[in-house]
This record gives structure tokens, sequence and C-alpha cells, in this order.
């Protein structure tokens, strides 16, 4: 049953034109991102730039490629998931599914497993096709790259249970205004913990955990940036990549336990929703 709705859910995602418009763009950033590094590249050689700062370079390109892969992670795995429990219910649609002998539990587990398929697929063509760029023009490949991809699927995979937890009790609207208004607060916090680790001022750091625990999205990024960057690059602070406080592998523990606790009060809620 779970695998039925996963399915269902997948191909539902796949004929939005939302998903169709973000996979044509998405092919547009590879494209662009393709010509600008070859362009980039051609100079350096031009140039005579060391093999060392080469590399650097090429680090440095890849890792804006992905800083802009994670921000469409999280636009892209809102605005798919947002409306799938709560526009069910408003337009009623859900009571044709949640009929015995298919359980809510099901349902909901079949959902997030869908909308999980189609952002792994969808971060495996922008985040793997630009290591593959980068790795077929010059053979460079950053530190820890399957590390920083998992990293990145996982800060989907949080924002689906979120959405699917908000819409068993939220309207659609107020779902996503939720989320985005998250995601900013942590976003704020990760700063203010950047700055006060650089300032070595311990309130500050503390209110950037306190964000970071509220939604861990953000100290996703920044230990992906730290993760896939040399280390040369982290101790001289080259780039705007380096993070002064990086997250610890703790924070990856918790933020699995955090979106599983989520996708479980997910099942409950829903459960005892009146349909």
């Amino acid at each position: 049953m779970v695998a039925t709705i996963t399915w269902l859910t997948f191909q539902e995602a796949r004929r939005r034109r939302m998903v169709l418009i973000a996979l044509v763009l998405g092919v547009l950033f590879l494209l662009l991102f393709t010509l600008g590094f070859a362009l980039i590249d051609r100079e350096l050689h031009a140039d005579e730039v060391p093999e060392v700062m080469r590399r650097n370079f090429y680090n440095f390109l890849l890792m804006a490629g992905l800083y802009v892969v994670h921000f469409l992670t999280i636009m892209i795995a809102i605005l798919a998931s947002v409306d799938t429990v709560s526009g069910e219910i408003t337009s009623h649609t859900i009571q044709t599914i949640a009929i015995r002998p298919l359980r809510r539990w099901q349902i909901i587990m079949g959902k997030w497993f869908g909308f999980a398929a189609m952002m792994v697929l969808y971060l495996g063509l922008l985040a793997g096709g630009m290591l593959l760029i980068v790795y077929g023009r010059t053979g460079y490949v950053p530190p820890n790259p399957l590390q920083g991809m998992a990293l990145l699927v996982l800060e989907a995979l949080v924002l689906i249970a979120l959405s699917l937890l908000g819409g068993t009790q939220l309207s659609t609207m107020t779902n996503g205004v939720a989320l985005f208004m998250l995601y900013g607060l942590a976003f704020i916090g990760a700063w203010v913990e950047q700055i006060g680790s650089l300032l070595q001022s311990g309130a500050a750091v503390r209110v950037g955990i306190i964000t970071s625990l509220l939604m861990p999205v953000e100290a996703l990024w920044r230990r992906t940036s730290y993760l896939m960057q040399p280390t040369l690059v982290q101790e001289l602070g080259a780039t705007p990549f380096v993070t002064s406080s990086v997250p610890s592998p703790a924070m990856v523990v918790y933020t699995v336990a955090y979106a599983g606790v989520a996708l479980a009060l997910a099942i409950v809620c829903f459960s005892r929703r009146d349909l």
C-alpha cells in the first residue's frame, strides 16, 4: 500500500507544471554553469595560473553552484509538498484515499517517500550534474562529494516531513508561510552564530545554535560547505563559503532524529484528523 501511494505521489508531482518548470530551469542552470565554468577555466589556463590556485577557483565555482542548489532544494521541497495533505483535505479528495484497508500512516509514509524520490532525482540532476561537469573538464573532485550530496538530500527530507506535519493542521497558505519563516529564522540565526564566533561572543553563538535546533536545514548547508572545501581554503578563509562555526556530526544525527519525529507527528496528527 505504501508503495502504491509513493508511486501515485511521485506521478502527481511529476505532472505538475511547477515541477516541469523547475526541471527545465534546472537544465538551463546546468548549461549556464557549464558555459561560465568553461570560460573561466580557459582564462585561468591562458593566464598560466598555478594548478593549486586553479583548483581553489574550481572549488569556489562549484560551491557557488551548490549554494544555488541548496536554495532551490528548500524552495522546491516546500512548494511541491505544501498542499499535498491540506489541499486534499480542503477539496475532500483525501476521503477517496483514506479508506480501508488503506491506513492513514501508509498515506503519510507514501507521500513522504514519493516526494523524497522526486527530490533525490532533482538533486542528482543538479548537484551530480555540476560535479560531473567540473570533473569532465578539469578532473577536479572536491573533498567528500558523497557526504555533501547526502546532506543536501537530508535537507529536502526534513522539509518534506515538516510540510506533511503542517499540512495535517494548517491551510496550504499558512503552512507554506510557516515553513519559509522558520527557514528565515534559521538563516538569520546562522549568520548571528557565524559573526558571534568571529567576535568570540558566546551569547550570539548560542542564539545561532538554538535557531539551528528549531530548523536545522541551514546548519546542514554549513556542514556541507565545510566538508566540500579543501583544508587550506578553510584555514585561510579564502571564500565566502568558509564557516567559522562548523556544525558537528551530532547536528547531523539530531537532524535525522528531527525529521523522524516530524514524520511521526504527521502520522499521529493525520490519524486523529477528522476528515
